[in-house]
């Protein structure tokens, strides 16, 4: 069946406010697939407001491509202040805790109520450097959901694990760790991201990465419901490019990607064209 092709722009710890502006100016003044907005139209400002357009979700539910922006936690409300319609804003983390005595972290009702409608989870760098764990990850998974966000859900092997031939067992592992948590995957996208392409200027080959998406798919179906496995938006991520993405957009079982580095350049606008 036909699902919405999703783009995902991570920022990561890049960025002052002067440079964002500069990207979601850009993205404003560009035409993309994702909405027959008029450039430059803006959502109301102001934390909260102007956001109960199911959100979290495109305003165009009927256009090619939706498209999330994911900046740093401290300019989360200068991008959803600034972004015309049709563009989503993400935070890179949430805890799985409503409140609490727990410095540094950011809850769901808090970036619900800031109008932030979606969350990254699961990826790589805060798996590897921060010793996240598949447990934690789907902690945050089910608290985001249960939170009223919707979630981008990260997974991938490392070089190591690909070489030995684990890739599949070790994707469905960290995914059957939600899996016991949430069965609900209705707002879940799952990025996948191989760790030894991600910044590396690597890229699996499209048959590379379409094998992995298909067992991906396989694995809804037995695990989770047919319904999930032909819902579930699976998006690529790892070193995603103006020069690679149509190819990889022409894949059955690619659905959109996880743009890293290119996110912060002008060839983002391209990326979200990609299925133009």
């Amino acid at each position: 069946m036909a699902r919405q092709f999703f783009v995902g722009g991570n920022f990561k710890m890049n960025g002052t406010i002067k440079s964002i502006q500069d990207i979601i100016q850009n993205l404003n003044d560009a035409k993309l697939d994702p909405s027959t907005e008029t450039p430059n139209a803006r959502t109301p400002k102001g934390p909260g407001k102007g956001h109960n357009h199911r959100q979290g979700r495109s305003t165009d539910e009927g256009s090619p491509t939706e498209v999330v922006i994911s900046p740093p936690a401290i300019y989360l409300l200068v991008a959803r202040e600034h972004l015309r319609k049709g563009i989503e804003v993400a935070a890179q983390n949430v805890f799985d805790k409503p409140n609490g005595a727990f410095t540094g972290e950011i809850s769901a009702e808090q970036l619900k109520d800031s109008g932030i409608g979606w969350t990254l989870t699961g990826h790589s760098e805060r798996r590897v450097i921060l010793g996240e764990e598949d447990k934690f990850i789907a902690s945050k998974t089910k608290a985001a959901l249960d939170g009223g966000l919707r979630v981008i859900l990260c997974i991938g092997e490392t070089l190591e694990q690909r070489e030995s031939k684990k890739t599949i067992e070790v994707v469905t592992t960290q995914l059957q760790a939600v899996a016991e948590q949430t069965k609900d995957w209705s707002k879940i996208v799952i990025a996948y991201e191989p760790v030894w392409a991600i910044g590396t200027g690597k890229v699996a080959t499209t048959e590379q990465a379409q094998e992995v998406h298909q067992e991906i798919r396989k694995w809804l179906a037995s695990t989770i419901s047919q319904e999930a496995s032909d819902k579930t938006r699976i998006i690529y991520g790892g070193s995603v490019s103006e020069k690679n993405c149509r190819d990889l957009a022409q894949q059955a079982d690619i659905d959109g990607f996880l743009v890293g580095g290119a996110s912060l350049k002008p060839a983002f606008v391209d990326i979200i064209n990609a299925k133009a």
